[in-house]
């Protein structure tokens, strides 16, 4: 009992840093504009074809860059894993983020523009320039880009961690590397496939600065539109209502994907 007040300082800061928050969301998002009473019109508001077309758009575009980032992190964290100075080259995947995300994102345009990089190399071997910037391939490279290091860290954890035992003795009753790898190496990898899609889908899908600057003024997503209701139309009913439709579909998708990494995890080995 005498070490439950040691709980107390966690406690007070879910409450203050977690909880508070959200119920401000709640109580704005049930609050009509004028202050009149509790509505649902804010979340009414939402069923507007354009709204529902821009988190339909953030979806798609995060699952996109989710997908490439796996099948790109895969083969490089089991590389990593196989490599006795797997850890320190992992660390190469990790300096990039110690750069502020912006300047990450300010570094594509500078590749990326009509007078970037990529365009004047294309000049200089006498090929026409390329758009490059403001269109959909953009905001996918900067969002792969910026959260690539998600999908490899936890991916090259969950391997590092393998037996080799089970692989080798795999092996020895006869199944070839393609039966290894469906029946043991890719169920025991799981764990790190489930965290690194969750670490990778969730902050693509409320991106708002890649898709910005990479896509353009004409190039929203969900994260853009939350972002104007509270600092440019200064509607923050309205904005308070996306945050948490927004919050409930990561729950959702969470929830989704640990019960498929159960259902992998039951699975493996049989």
């Amino acid at each position: 009992m005498k070490t439950r007040r040691f709980a107390y300082p966690y406690g007070v800061w879910i409450i203050l840093f977690t909880l508070a928050p959200l119920g401000l969301l709640l109580y704005y998002s049930l609050i009509s504009p004028n202050h009149a009473g509790i509505t649902l019109a804010n979340f009414q508001k939402f069923t507007n074809p354009i709204y529902v077309m821009v988190l339909v758009r953030s979806i798609l575009l995060a699952l996109v860059c989710t997908v490439i980032c796996l099948l790109i992190a895969y083969p490089v964290a089991y590389i990593l894993a196989k490599q006795k100075k797997g850890a320190f080259l992992s660390l190469l995947f990790i300096l990039p983020m110690w750069m502020n995300f912006l300047l990450r994102t300010y570094a594509w345009m500078t590749i990326l523009e009509n007078t970037g990089i990529i365009n004047k190399l294309l000049g200089f071997i006498g090929l026409p320039q390329a758009s490059l910037m403001y269109n959909t391939q953009a905001v996918i490279m900067g969002m792969v880009y910026n959260f690539l290091p998600f999908m490899i860290l936890p991916l090259y954890t969950s391997l590092q961690k393998m037996d080799p035992a089970l692989i080798e003795g795999a092996q020895d009753l006869g199944a070839n590397p393609t039966t290894v790898f469906r029946r043991i190496t890719l169920p025991l990898s799981m764990p790190g496939i489930v965290s690194g899609i969750t670490m990778v889908f969730m902050p693509a899908v409320t991106t708002f600065v890649i898709s910005r600057l990479l896509g353009g003024s004409q190039f929203m997503m969900f994260g853009d539109l939350i972002e104007q209701q509270f600092l440019t139309n200064n509607n923050w009913n309205f904005g308070a209502a996306l945050s948490l439709i927004m919050m409930v579909i990561m729950l959702l998708s969470m929830a989704v994907m640990n019960h498929f990494n159960k259902g992998i995890e039951g699975r493996a080995l049989l």
